[in-house]
C-alpha cells in the first residue's frame, strides 16, 4: 500500500511539473501575489476530481475487458517515451524565460476562469490525469485508490509549492538555463516512468 502511494506520488509529481501554461499562470499568480490560493485550489481539486475518476473508470472497466491493462500499460508507456521526446526537444530548443505579467490588478473572477480554461480545456490534462494516471493505477490493484491519492497528494504539495513559494523561484527561474534543466529533468523521469510499465515492475 505505501509503494502504490509513493510511486502515485512521484508519478504524479513527474507530469504535473512538465512546464505548460497551467504552471506557467500559477508562478506568474505567485510572482505577482495575486489571488495565489484560489489558483492554488482550483488546480489541485481539479487535479484530484480527474485522477481519481481515472482511477475508478478504469477499475470499473478491468474486469470486463481483461486485455485492457496490457494495452494500457503499453500506451502508457508509449505516451511517456514521446512526451520524454518533448521535454528533451523544448530543453535542445533553449528552455524559455517566464517574467511576470504587467503589475495592473486582476478580479478573483477573472482569474479563476482563466485557471479554469488553462486547465479543463487542456487536451493533456485528461492525458495525463485519467488516461495516463488511471492506466497505471491498475498495474497497483487492489490499492489503486491509494496510488491515485499519492498523485492527488503530488499535485496539491507543488502547485502549493509553485504559487506561495514563487517569490522564492522568481530568481532562477529568470534564468532561460534553470528552465533547460527542469526540462531534462522531466524527460528523464517520464522515460524512467515508461521504463518501469514496459518491465511491468
Amino acid at each position: 500500500m505505501w509503494t502504490a502511494l509513493f510511486l502515485g506520488f512521484f508519478t504524479g509529481l513527474s507530469l504535473i511539473v512538465a512546464i505548460g501554461a497551467q504552471n506557467a499562470f500559477v508562478l506568474r499568480q505567485g510572482l505577482r501575489r495575486e489571488h495565489v490560493g484560489l489558483v492554488v485550489a482550483i488546480c489541485a481539486l481539479s487535479d484530484a476530481f480527474l485522477i481519481m475518476a481515472g482511477v475508478v473508470f478504469l477499475a470499473a472497466l478491468l474486469p470486463l475487458v481483461p486485455w485492457l491493462a496490457v494495452a494500457m500499460r503499453w500506451v502508457g508507456a508509449g505516451f511517456l517515451i514521446v512526451y520524454g521526446a518533448l521535454r528533451f526537444h523544448a530543453a535542445w530548443q533553449g528552455g524559455e524565460r517566464l517574467l511576470p505579467a504587467g503589475q495592473t490588478s486582476v478580479s478573483a473572477w477573472r482569474v479563476a476562469a482563466i485557471c479554469l480554461l488553462l486547465t479543463w480545456a487542456n487536451p493533456h490534462v485528461y492525458l495525463d490525469t485519467v488516461i495516463l494516471l488511471g492506466s497505471i493505477s491498475a498495474q497497483y490493484a487492489p490499492h489503486s485508490l491509494v496510488f491515485g491519492t499519492g498523485a492527488a497528494i503530488a499535485s496539491l504539495a507543488f502547485f502549493s509549492a509553485l504559487g506561495f513559494g514563487a517569490r522564492l523561484l522568481a530568481p532562477v527561474f529568470a534564468s532561460a538555463r534553470a528552465w533547460v534543466m527542469l526540462e531534462v529533468l522531466v524527460g528523464l523521469t517520464m522515460w524512467a516512468i515508461a521504463a518501469v510499465l514496459i518491465l511491468g515492475r
